[in-house]
This record gives C-alpha cells, structure tokens and sequence, in this order.
C-alpha cells in the first residue's frame, strides 16, 4: 500500500511504524513523482534512487524486527549544500565536484532518525540569491505558478515539499533562505536557533550568519523533522539547551503580546511593503488577534544592523570561493561579492562580529514587552523566472533587497524565526509572514504557528495538479 501525496511526515512515520505501508513503497512513490516532475518543476540536483531504495530495504527489515525510531524508513530530502556520503555537494555552482566522504552532521542525525535520504535539492549558487536558478542547473520552479520562482536559496527543498514530492525537506537560511521560500510555496519554515541543527563540518557557516532549517506543509511535520535533525558535533562551537518541538505543537501558548512590525529595517536601498502582501500580514494579524492575543504596531530597535550583516556575509562567501575547485565557472557577481569579503576579513569583520553582542542586548529589550515579532517575510510575491537572473551585482542587490528585506536581521542575531503562510495575492501566488523571537525561543514559535495553523488550516491547499506536471522545461 502507498500513501497518498497528502500523508506527511508524521503520518508517514505512523503508517510505517502501524506495518500499513512499507518503506520501499513510499521511496518508491517518491521516486516516480520526482522522476515525473523533473523536466518542469526541476526540484533536484541528485537523486539517489539505488541508493535510497536500499536504505528502504533495509529500514523495511528493521520495521519487520520491531525497531522503532522518529522516522524509519520516511523519504526526505535535503539542500545541495549538506554533505551526504557519496554524493558531491556543488551547493548551485557548475562543474564535477567530487563525492564527500562522509554525511555532515545534520544528515548523519537524520539517518540515526531512521529517515531515507532521496535526493539533494538545487540551490542558488553558494545560496546567495531569493531565486533557484543558474548555469550549473536551470530553472527550479514553483509548483503554484511554474512562471515564477518558488525563491531561494532553498528553492529545491520548498518547491519538493510543496509538489508533494516528499513530505518534508532540509534547508538552510543565511538571509531568509528557508523562510523566503517557504512564503513564496506556501509551507511552514523554520529558522532555529544558531547551532540547533549542527552545520558541521563547519562549526559556523557563512561567519555564523547561516542556520540549517525545516520546510514542511504543516507545524507538526516541519517540527517533527527539526527534532530530527538537531544536536551537534562535539567541536560546535554554539550548542543551544535543547528543546522538543513536536511536543510544542501542541501545547497552548498562552496569551501573547504581539509586535506587529511592518517597517523595513534599515537598508540603504529602497524597500516597500507592496499593499496585497501588508493586506494578508494584517489580515493574520486579525486572525492572531481573534485567539486572545494582544497585537500592536511596534518595531524592533534594529539601528544600523546591515552595516553587521555586510561583512559576515561577504567574508563566508570569500571563504566558499576560495575552496570552489572551478572559479572561473561561477557567476561574476559571486566572484564580485567574494572580492569585497576578502577587503572585509579584517577589523570590519571583527567590528561586525563584536556588534552581535550589543544588538542582542538592545533588541533582546524589546522582548520584555512583547513575547513574538509578527512582520512579513517578504515585500512582494514571487518574481518571475529568470527576472533577477542577467541582472548586474548591484542592481540584483537592489532587487532582492525590494523583495526581500525583512528576513535578514535575525540571521544577524542568530534567533529562530518561522514562516507560516499568509494566503495568496495576485492571481494566486503565495506569500507569507514570519513570527521572530529572541534566544531558544522555538518552542513558543512553533505553539503559536501550531494554533494558527488549527484556525486557518492552510495545508489544506495544494498547488494545481497541471501546475506541477506541465509546466515549461527548465
């Protein structure tokens, strides 16, 4: 028996578990939906199908055997910058990379969980960008609207789980790149607290800016999977007190305060909220209100917090550049950007890294009058294919800072944040809105997310079938 594309994580690991199903047929399920939607969604860089196919076989003994674990024998999937034994990891750029050795840690704790690793999603090149595309693979698309981008960096991830390809899928977020994504698809994306899932073998990625994260269709299964995929390596050098999100789904969070905060932070490029993405955000807004919280206009502190942001993430750019076995194949715009790490990996970078510390304390403040900042993740729906791509350095910069100019500071601090989906604007293109909190504070986010989810019921919604299957070449 397989299951239907609706069934996600957590249902899928039950099903299992209950002996309803079994491991290869739901690989294999998967599998045939991946091959099917390839040539137009173009969610994958690699897909392990022998692979995957054993390591269901052998999860199917090891149901047969009584073992029980979170997700034996469930297909997920995980971004192109996660290493995973035998695979290259090219993280978006062009070339023959070769195989890893080894599975990072996040993956490595996922197969501890008993998950089955199909495949590894395209990404942007070294994840720089809210668009999937590039030389190395194409387009990705987004299974809403095939015209527009399903976002980036995570873009492979987000346009497989919201397809139904898999249930739940891996991501990273180092300006956004799980919650951006995950608004423009329609999905729940969770951003944790830097060092919840391990990035090793880097002890920090991007200067610390960058986090592995969750994408699912629901609180639950985004949750199940951050469960999963968290702990760290023994040299970590940030190793956050534990949590148990899935068991925050379904605790009541209480009666919240609610800053609602529409202003962009500070930029120094323009940036406007387009009026269909501030309708849905207040129209939440409503909805949170309406389940007893107390909701008000107010905005974090943030200052001068890009100024922080530049060098960090130039600097771990320079720093991937420099490892790229075949620079003279990536874009010049990352070519570009490295060359202006490379001037800040000096005191700029220390000044920056410094300032993490006071602006921890000046909107960590803020948190004693409000428990959640309520604020867009983006300031417009998806752009269309191929719009940000020919574009030069400067004005993609100006592009994606109109587009996106709300999801990076928390990077900067390094505090989880999660995108829940806002409703459709356009025609019906996806966009979203992101509750933020200080330190550790998952748990409250995810309770939250989990009572609105029960009011609005968003994953209800799936993308048009036509959409998702005839949908043009990339």
């Amino acid at each position: 028996m397989t299951l239907d594309r609706a069934a996600g994580l957590a249902e899928s690991a039950r099903a299992l578990a209950d002996g309803e199903t079994s491991s290869r047929a739901l690989v294999e399920e998967a599998l045939a939906r991946i091959e099917a939607t390839q040539p137009s969604l173009n969610a994958f860089r690699i897909v392990r199908a022998e692979a995957a196919l054993a390591e269901a076989e052998a999860a199917d003994e090891q149901l047969a055997a009584g073992v029980r674990k979170p997700l034996l024998g469930v297909p997920v999937a995980v971004k192109d910058d996660m290493d995973v034994a035998g695979e290259p990891t090219a993280f978006g750029c062009e070339g023959p990379f070769p195989p890893v050795a080894e599975d990072g840690e996040a993956v490595r704790r996922l197969r501890a969980a008993g998950a089955v690793i199909v495949g590894k999603t395209n990404t942007c090149e070294f994840g720089q960008w809210p668009f999937t595309e590039g030389p190395a693979f194409g387009a990705t698309r987004n299974p809403w609207h095939p015209e527009h981008t399903p976002g980036g960096s995570s873009g492979g991830s987000a346009a497989a789980v919201a397809a139904g390809l898999v249930p739940a899928a891996l991501g990273s977020d180092g300006a956004g790149s799980v919650r951006i994504p995950a608004s423009w698809t329609h999905l729940v994306g969770i951003k944790p607290q830097r060092g919840r899932i391990s990035t090793w073998p880097r002890g920090e990625s991007f200067q610390g800016i960058t986090v592995n994260g969750t994408l699912a269709r629901t609180v639950a299964d985004a949750a199940l999977l951050l469960d999963a995929a968290s702990g760290n390596h023994e040299r970590d050098p940030h190793r956050p007190t534990a949590i148990n999100a899935v068991e925050a789904v379904g605790r009541e969070p209480g009666r919240l305060r609610i800053a609602l905060s529409l202003k962009p932070p500070f930029t120094a490029m323009p940036a406007r909220l387009q009026p269909e993405v501030r309708a849905r955000v207040l129209q939440l807004a409503e909805n949170i209100s309406a389940l007893g919280h107390v909701v008000e206009e107010a905005d974090p502190p943030y200052g001068q917090i890009g100024l922080t942001f530049v060098p960090r993430a130039t600097v771990g750019l320079a720093e991937r550049v420099a490892e790229a076995p075949f620079p003279a194949l990536l874009d010049r715009r990352t070519r570009d950007a490295a060359r202006l790490g490379r001037l800040l990996g000096g005191a700029p970078l220390r000044a920056a890294r410094r300032a993490e510390a006071v602006l921890h304390r000046r909107i960590g403040a803020f948190f004693e009058s409000y428990d959640v900042v309520l604020a867009p993740t983006t300031a417009a729906p998806p752009p269309r294919i191929g719009s940000m791509l020919p574009l030069s350095g400067f004005a993609t910069d100006r592009a994606m800072i109109a587009a996106c100019p709300y999801a990076w500071p928390w990077n900067v601090l390094g505090w989880p944040g999660v995108n829940v989906p806002a409703g459709f604007v356009n025609g019906g293109l996806p966009v979203g809105a992101q509750l933020l909190g200080p330190a550790g504070s998952e748990p409250l986010l995810i309770s939250l997310a989990a009572q609105l989810e029960a009011e609005l019921r968003w994953h209800e919604a799936w993308p048009p079938q036509q959409a998702v299957t005839d949908s043009p070449a990339a």
